[in-house]
């Protein structure tokens, strides 16, 4: 659930019944005994009110409540499996500007609400007809010890005779739940560290800074000559990272430079990485060449998990730098991403621009396309052809994905390849194919 705080469905009310259907849910999973959730909140103004409103309604139910205080979302993640809780609530809007905030759950498992769990929560709200404006506000008072233990949790990660870089790191924590976790890990592992964006105020958090905003850290990295910068977003399951020169560099790199290292110590699962549609085509080949598979599953970190609990692998992410590592957690951390790129730093002696240097991505376009409607796209008939027309053309070559946007009434085209002149020439033919079918004037992004 995601949206504007304070108005539908982050209102006080609804907020408040969301509460009683998790609870409810949460009683009928676990059974006879008595449901126990964790909460926590990353750092807007607004979260502490939502968690109060949701507490108010889970514990209405007999359900028992912990309160984390200001942690990451992996970080509740993680305490859900260590302690055994039945859920894990994390109230977030990730990388979205202060004013929105949401409600993310995880089960015991660590896994996200099944679509059958999230109906189900949905009409339970829907049909709970009762008006309680005078629903009593919880006191919530931080457990101290979940972060330390989700500290040291990290801090475990990496070996204790790990040859760290001399260099220094630059860190942006987006003025996000990382201002809370980082700078206490870094000083347990004895790395020297430039911390940027560490100091929320309710209104400044992912505010020019953090992932999706990493051009600072990037000139950061490079005027202090760091072994690499890193940009977290707000709740810290994503990262961005950059070259000591200043290259800013996707989840793509991050794949690039772990796959083949654990695939040498024969830690990657099925020689194979997951991935979506929108990792890039120049990745599918450079794993090939090292003789490791790519499989690709829908835009989304959820779908790449399932395809990984489903075949078995233990290696994936998107191009935004969600990045699962399955053996060490299944949510997407970022501070883990970070750690596990200073542990192959420090067991190949490679510097973090040859780990990523050996990536150079392809050209890629993606146009957004206002549609007046969503028919199946193959149901066009010149829409139909061009699109098969430009894939054959570009062949092995090139790559191309067309999709309707989930929220918005877009069509997207993204077409990258090799030729950079292909890539132009093919989105814009595809474009205007739609845009004489079923759509207006088209906003193009280049990358």
């Amino acid at each position: 659930m995601r949206g504007k705080a304070g108005h539908y469905p982050l209102d006080r009310e609804t907020v408040f019944k969301l509460g009683k259907a998790m609870g409810a849910l949460l009683q009928k999973m676990n059974g006879a005994g008595q449901p126990q959730v964790v909460l926590g909140e990353d750092t807007r103004e607004s979260g502490r009110l939502i968690s109060r409103n949701l507490a108010a309604g889970i514990r209405s139910t007999g359900t028992r409540l912990f309160y984390a205080g200001v942690i990451t979302t992996p970080g509740v993640a993680f305490l859900t499996r260590h302690h055994g809780f039945t859920a894990g609530i994390m109230v977030s809007a990730s990388h979205n500007p202060y004013y929105d905030n949401g409600i993310k759950v995880f089960s015991n498992s660590g896994l996200k609400l099944s679509d059958a769990q999230e109906l189900e929560i949905e009409q339970a709200i829907e049909h709970d007809q009762s008006i309680n404006g005078q629903h009593p506000q919880e006191d919530l008072l931080p457990e101290p010890e979940f972060l330390r233990e989700y500290v040291a949790y990290l801090r475990g990660i990496v070996p204790v005779n790990l040859p760290l870089p001399k260099e220094p790191l630059v860190v942006d924590c987006a003025n996000g739940s990382a201002s809370r976790v980082v700078p206490l890990l870094l000083k347990e592992i004895g790395m020297q560290a430039r911390i940027l964006n560490a100091a929320p105020d309710g209104c400044n958090i992912n505010l020019d800074c953090g992932s999706l905003y990493p051009a600072s850290m990037a000139r950061e990295a490079q005027a202090a000559g760091a072994c690499l910068g890193v940009a977290f977003d707000g709740d810290a399951d994503r990262a961005i990272f950059a070259t000591r020169d200043g290259r800013v560099t996707d989840g793509d790199h991050i794949l690039y430079a772990a796959a083949p290292y654990h695939d040498r110590l024969q830690k990657l699962n099925g020689h194979t990485v997951v991935g979506t549609l929108m990792t890039n085509l120049a990745l599918e080949h450079a794993l090939a060449r090292c003789g490791i598979g790519l499989k690709r599953v829908a835009v989304g970190d959820r779908y790449v998990l399932e395809e990984m609990l489903r075949s078995g692998y233990n290696l994936g992410g998107e191009p935004s730098g969600h990045i699962i590592f399955a053996d060490l957690s299944l949510a997407g951390d970022g501070i883990i991403t970070l750690l596990q790129m200073l542990r192959i730093l420090g067991e190949t002696g490679a510097s973090f621009t040859e780990a990523v240097s050996g990536l150079q991505q392809y050209p890629q376009v993606i146009c957004n396309i206002p549609v007046r409607g969503k028919p199946p796209l193959e149901s066009i008939p010149e829409v139909d052809r061009t699109i098969e027309a430009s894939t054959r053309e570009l062949g092995g070559s090139g790559r191309i994905v067309v999709r309707y946007s989930g929220t918005e009434p877009l069509a997207r085209v993204m077409v990258e390849a090799q030729d950079a002149s292909a890539v132009e020439r093919h989105a814009a033919r595809i474009t205007r194919a739609i845009e004489a079918a079923i759509g207006a004037a088209a906003e193009t992004q280049a990358h």
